[in-house]
């Protein structure tokens, strides 16, 4: 893959990296992106909630609509009562996997030194 620079008078938001990090930063983002990655699957919203663990629900449903709005996860909803909701990873999501694994593996490196 070619480096690309970017020119001193571009604006940081205006580059990829910007466009980037608008999609992923957040509090909770990244881990619900990752959460999904590791699910293999299809998840259901309390099940996401407490794979998670101290996210409140509504900073959770923020999170999924902004997701979903951003077009990285997929949400599925089910005619039925009770309604029935599934969350998974889009194309996109998807390829924002091997981003998030090199965070992982320069963390587990850090952590190890």
């Amino acid at each position: 893959m070619k480096m690309q620079f970017y020119p001193f008078d571009t604006h940081l938001k205006d580059t990829g990296f910007g466009y980037t990090l608008s999609l992923i930063s957040g509090k909770y983002k990244m881990t619900v992106l990752y959460c999904l990655h590791l699910n293999n699957g299809p998840i259901r919203y309390n099940q996401l909630k407490r794979s998670i663990g101290s996210v409140s629900y509504k900073t959770l449903t923020n999170t999924l609509r902004e997701l979903e709005r951003d077009q990285l996860i997929c949400r599925k909803e089910y005619p039925q009562v009770p309604p029935k909701v599934e969350y998974s990873l889009s194309k996109d999501g998807e390829s924002l996997i091997p981003v998030l694994d090199a965070i992982c593996f320069w963390g587990e490196e850090k952590l190890k030194s």
